[in-house]
């Protein structure tokens, strides 16, 4: 039982010759079918995440699901919303185009949907995973008390992958201290790590600090949070956390269409405390050899500007680029501007 996006290509607007009123004709009907397009991937997106919330509600145990890369079959001129255009010529040069996508605390592979058709659209294989005890993976938070079990689906992936292969790992959020785990744990496997408004913590740093400045200090919040969840009863160390509807909302989509926001409100699960808790141990040897990009978002109130622009001071990648107008989450409110990026880090060599 799983479940997938499948993620539909834009059909290509042929020219009309016949005048200027034609043409704004047909320009019109193009804008109709790229909201028709939008509409479709939001009810598809919503649907599934409805469904995943049902199945969390009714069903025991642990389930790992990836999202992406839906169909193996080639596209052709008469598929729905195919532009039927030839991949540019740089995608054919690019050597490794598996992209993984990690979400960040309380989201999942649901998170990334606009980013995988995006990028399937341009030619490369995008795979969003679910972390354990996230998305449709039905492990109680409550019991993922390390990073390394928090991160064993991306592990499971890397430690499948042939010799001869890499990918690009791409994270959101407090996922960057999953993809940190696997530089410094599986260098080999890597090309590159993209770290979007992500916690790019430094050797011996927890994911949490990086928070510090709209938290507090790691301390206080586990003396004080009104957030915490004591799974294991009142008397014991809290197990994890989640904000309330109306913080999420201020912290994470400030500028995220409303449909998007519906669709996260339905879908965010709890965030186990010990994973982003838990100190990193990363070697110049293995994380530090590893080709990093930092892509900062400039209208973030869950991790400000100037805490990325000490992350990326403090700790400095290969390259950093910024999204002007973006939410702590722009696969949902720049999600153009994402793929942009995304595909320009794919074109270095």
């Amino acid at each position: 039982m799983g479940n997938r996006f499948i993620c539909m290509k834009k059909k290509d607007g042929g020219k009309d010759n016949n005048g200027s009123k034609s043409k704004r004709m047909g320009r019109g009907s193009q804008r109709k079918l790229l909201s028709a397009e939008e509409e479709f991937l939001h009810r598809q997106a919503l649907s599934m995440a409805i469904q995943q919330h049902q199945l969390s509600q009714r069903f025991d145990g642990s389930m790992s699901r990836r999202i992406g890369s839906t169909s193996s079959r080639r596209r052709t001129l008469s598929d729905p919303f195919s532009n039927g255009k030839q991949l540019p010529d740089f995608l054919e040069n690019i050597k490794y185009k598996k992209v993984v996508l990690i979400h960040g605390e309380g989201f999942g592979a649901w998170c990334w949907y606009k980013t995988i058709s995006q990028l399937e659209e341009a030619g490369l294989f995008p795979t969003a995973l679910d972390l354990t005890g996230s998305g449709i993976d039905l492990t109680d938070t409550n019991s993922v008390t390390t990073l390394e079990d928090y991160s064993r689906p991306l592990i499971n992936y890397l430690e499948n992958i042939p010799r001869d292969e890499k990918v690009i790992l791409v994270s959101h959020s407090s996922g960057g201290a999953c993809i940190s785990y696997a530089l410094e744990h599986f260098p080999e496997k890597i090309s590159k790590a993209v770290f979007l408004c992500a916690t790019m913590v430094s050797d011996g740093q927890r994911p949490f600090d990086v928070f510090a400045e709209e938290l507090g200090s790691a301390e206080l919040f586990m003396k004080e949070s009104k957030f915490l969840i004591y799974g294991n009863g009142r008397d014991k160390p809290p197990t994890g956390f989640m904000f309330e509807k109306q913080q999420m909302k201020g912290l994470y989509f400030n500028q995220s269409p409303g449909k998007d926001v519906a669709l996260a409100m339905v879908s965010m699960r709890p965030i186990p405390l010990g994973p982003i808790m838990e100190k990193l141990s990363l070697t110049p040897e293995n994380y530090g050899k590893g080709r990093r990009f930092y892509i900062q978002t400039l209208e973030d109130h869950a991790l400000s500007p100037d805490v990325q622009e000490k992350l990326v001071r403090e700790n400095p990648p290969e390259g950093v680029f910024k999204i002007k107008g973006s939410d702590h989450c722009p696969f949902f409110s720049k999600p153009q501007s994402l793929h942009k990026i995304l595909l320009e880090i794919a074109q270095i060599p």
